[in-house]
């Protein structure tokens, strides 16, 4: 305990100066009581000589001064506190000695300057300031009775104030020691709670999610950069949630009411879908927590974790069934080459198709695998167009006028030519599947968009349209409507157009069906996170 004490030991300059005043007061006291006349000093014992005087005036000017060293020059801490108790065992000794030894009552006063030396001083220090309060009492005292100006009998005193300087100074050093205790124990733990507080805090600015502190009268204290973003909060402090945000506001007043539900679903900034949490806390001024969540982004994640399962299982199926599947429709074409009969020919045919419709799904389910980056170029897109239905046309043997062209000026788009014909063709596939296949039953329709030099791509169908019960899943891997669909082509279409920086969105309320692709016709530069769209 000593020794620990000894090295995390720290001069408490605040405590001496203290201590300083205190002594200060006293000789202030001492050289105005020189000054008064006898009757109002007279139960002091003051011998009121010149020489006395002389050395209160000496003693103001002592403490002054080493009131002055302690606060402008906070060096060798136990130097300047060493000094002073000297002094004041000098200084005290002395009148002790001029108004009658230990009889005077002065004696008490070493005991008031050990105990605040005690208390701010160090170690074995604290021993050698009450051993020489000790000595000066008992020399004084000894003095005074070999004079004969004493009565010997006042020795027996002078040993009991004596034992009291040790005793005051041990207690003092002890009660010190549990100050600097508690004082070292309050500082790790104020480390620790200020550190804890700062993980908290870029835990909480970390966060993926929002995060808000509310007071019970609505007032947000306390949010995450995600919270701000997710609801334009402005910079500032405690704002109002109803303002802000009044549907949150009204969530929580219900939730604060006793409601079951401790969620809502609300709309954030710029129209995006949010799911806000409620959870009490232990304040004692009744703070509440409130975690908002992008539905989006939730959306997202889950149907990344489903594509990432489903996707290493599906192509390794894939490669499994790719072989087999080649030597079946290899067995075909040599049954085929017999002809044997009409029967065989129709079973024939329904053994190719069924291997061409097997070999479509595993090379599409292959593709989720293996999306090449983004290399995107300006073209003109109506003359990409005309040649993707000619080619379309030639493929599946349509006539020539049912798929049309529609557009009122040449646009250009920022595009990737492959990734471009491979989404057209799965939304073309798509459309034809479901249309009457009667003239300009598909149309391609060119348009510039709202957005500053964006430019749009229709495509749309005569048929049944979507239903309301498929809009939200027709974009997810493996769902369909058709009994010879893979569930792939909206999905991997979608992907790509992220990939080349556009996107592809269901129209809403569409007769049929009605695909539109936005991209821009500006620039060829893809967002900082083209890497991270990579379909995998």
């Amino acid at each position: 305990m000593n020794d620990w004490l000894s090295t995390t030991w720290e001069a408490n300059w605040r405590s001496f100066q203290y201590f300083n005043f205190y002594r200060l007061i006293l000789a202030g006291l001492f050289f105005f009581a020189m000054l008064f006349s006898p009757e109002w000093s007279r139960w002091l014992n003051f011998d009121k000589s010149s020489p006395m005087l002389w050395w209160s005036v000496g003693y103001c000017v002592s403490v002054v001064g080493g009131l002055l060293v302690s606060v402008h020059w906070q060096r060798r801490f136990n130097i300047q506190l060493t000094y002073q108790v000297v002094f004041d065992v000098v200084v005290v000794s002395v009148l002790m000695y001029s108004t009658g030894g230990v009889s005077s009552g002065f004696g008490i006063l070493l005991v008031v300057t050990l105990a605040s030396a005690s208390l701010v001083g160090r170690g074995r220090l604290v021993l050698f300031y009450a051993a020489l309060a000790t000595l000066a009492v008992l020399l004084t005292q000894i003095y005074g009775i070999a004079a004969h100006r004493f009565d010997p009998a006042s020795i027996f005193q002078a040993g009991l104030i004596s034992s009291g300087f040790f005793a005051t100074a041990i207690l003092a050093r002890l009660l010190g020691q549990r100050v600097m205790l508690n004082e070292e124990l309050a500082r790790r733990r104020g480390e620790a709670l200020d550190n804890q507080n700062l993980i908290s805090q870029r835990v909480v600015e970390r966060m993926q999610g929002g995060v808000m502190i509310v007071s019970p009268d609505g007032l947000i204290l306390r949010w995450n950069p995600v919270a701000q973003s997710m609801l334009d909060l402005p910079e500032g402090d405690a704002l109002s949630l109803p303002e802000y945000c009044p549907a949150l506001a009204k969530a929580m007043q219900e939730w604060q009411k006793g409601s079951e539900k401790d969620s809502a679903a609300i709309s954030g900034a710029k129209g995006v879908e949010l799911q806000a949490r409620f959870e009490g806390t232990a304040s004692s001024t009744g703070e509440a927590l409130i975690f908002l969540e992008d539905v989006g982004r939730v959306k997202a994640r889950a149907q990344q974790l489903k594509l990432a399962s489903l996707g290493r299982l599906t192509a390794s199926i894939a490669h499994e069934i790719r072989n087999p599947l080649s030597a079946i429709s290899h067995a075909g074409e040599l049954l085929r080459e017999e002809r044997r009969g009409e029967m065989q020919d129709r079973l024939l045919k329904i053994l190719n198709d069924n291997v061409v419709r097997l070999d479509r799904i595993v090379k599409d389910v292959l593709e989720l695998g293996r999306q090449n980056r983004a290399q995107p170029e300006s073209f003109e897109l109506a003359q990409f167009c005309s040649s993707f239905i000619d080619e379309f046309n030639a493929a599946e043997g349509l006539a020539s006028d049912v798929i049309c062209l529609q557009f009122s000026v040449p646009l250009t788009i920022c595009f990737d030519r492959a990734h471009l014909h491979q989404v057209l063709w799965n939304l073309v596939s798509n459309a034809l599947r479901y249309s009457t296949r009667s003239p300009a039953s598909v149309r391609l329709l060119l348009n510039s968009s709202d957005q500053p030099e964006g430019v749009e791509l229709h495509v749309i169908d005569n048929g049944p349209g979507v239903s309301e019960s498929a809009r939200e899943q027709i974009f997810e891997p493996f769902f369909t409507t058709h009994n010879q669909g893979t569930g792939l082509g909206l999905f991997i279409a979608r992907e790509l157009c992220a990939a080349n920086g556009a996107s592809l969105e269901l129209a809403p309320q569409a007769q049929g069906g009605h695909f539109i692709l936005a991209g821009r016709n500006n620039t060829c530069l893809l967002p900082e996170a083209n890497d991270a769209l990579v379909v995998k």
